[in-house]
């Protein structure tokens, strides 16, 4: 084209899409995430999905709070960190100087894709004293939930009872690749993620996490309590507060607070000190 484009990359330590439009003949930049590309833009690459992708776009940041600000009820919790391919090989000294004690990395999506920095991720952050787990992004248009817990489990997923490994973790969200609930009606939706959850723990005999976003889960389960007694919760929420919780779960076990941490974007909180922590990645 003629025009000159110009654009602007929406930062968190990750790729992102940007979209250009034209506007009474000149052209703009949107800065767009992957998580919710424009009507008409390139639907991401399957397996480029990670933890969160969809929370900005779908829930954005909540009033008041901003990039850098820190949760208010921090007192007693843990610092975390969660990763993916987008950061490739990851600073873990630097992460473990500031205070980082825990983290997960995503070990698989579908029954497909594996992370090609899974082993510099996830060993990396146990050599320098950081406890640390697998997390698989679901994808329930794709494959079975019990297929998927497999494969989860059969590239990284698995658990130890050594005390520096947390169980598996299964990232359910916005679908980014279509419709937000995968095609699945809630009751569908529901079985796929028993059906996940019941392999992952007649596999490794640890009950996987379930993170999710409270807006995400009442839409696509019909805010399922059912789980609430025998899965720990991860939510995500970019707020001072995690805000109000799916049905069922009287706390959070992790949050989500915020996608632009320093070193690494996606920064979270234990509910509990170093110890509860330890106590937790033991079983």
């Amino acid at each position: 084209m003629e025009a000159v484009r110009s654009s602007i990359v929406l930062s968190r330590g990750r790729s992102r899409l940007t979209v250009t439009g034209v506007l009474t003949g000149l052209l703009l930049t949107l800065s767009v995430p992957a998580a919710l590309p424009e009507s008409g833009a390139a639907t991401p690459e399957r397996g480029s999905a990670y933890m969160g992708m969809g929370v900005l776009a779908h829930d954005g940041i909540a009033r008041g709070a901003t990039a850098d600000s820190l949760p208010d009820s921090r007192t007693g919790q843990t610092e975390g960190v969660d990763v993916s391919s987008y950061q490739r090989d990851v600073a873990w000294s630097t992460l473990h100087g500031s205070g980082v004690r825990w983290a997960y990395t995503k070990a698989t999506e579908g029954t497909s894709y594996k992370n090609a920095y899974f082993t510099q991720q996830y060993t990396g952050s146990y050599d320098v004293g950081i406890v640390r787990g697998a997390y698989h992004f679901a994808t329930p248009d794709t494959t079975g939930g019990a297929a998927q817990a497999d494969y989860f489990v059969n590239h990284g997923g698995g658990w130890s009872a050594d005390g520096k490994t947390l169980p598996g973790v299964l990232d359910i969200e916005w679908n980014p690749y279509g419709g937000d609930c995968y095609g699945k009606s809630k009751s569908q939706m529901v079985t796929w993620i028993r059906d996940f959850l019941n392999r992952y723990k007649a596999r490794t005999g640890r009950a996987a996490v379930i993170y999710t976003a409270t807006n995400w889960w009442t839409q696509c389960t019909g805010n399922y309590s059912g789980f609430s007694t025998t899965n720990p919760l991860w939510i995500a929420r970019y707020a001072s507060t995690p805000g109000t919780l799916p049905a069922g779960w009287a706390y959070y076990t992790m949050w989500q607070y915020t996608s632009t941490g320093k070193t690494v974007g996606d920064h979270d909180r234990f509910n509990g000190g170093t110890t509860q922590l330890k106590t937790f990645a033991s079983g």
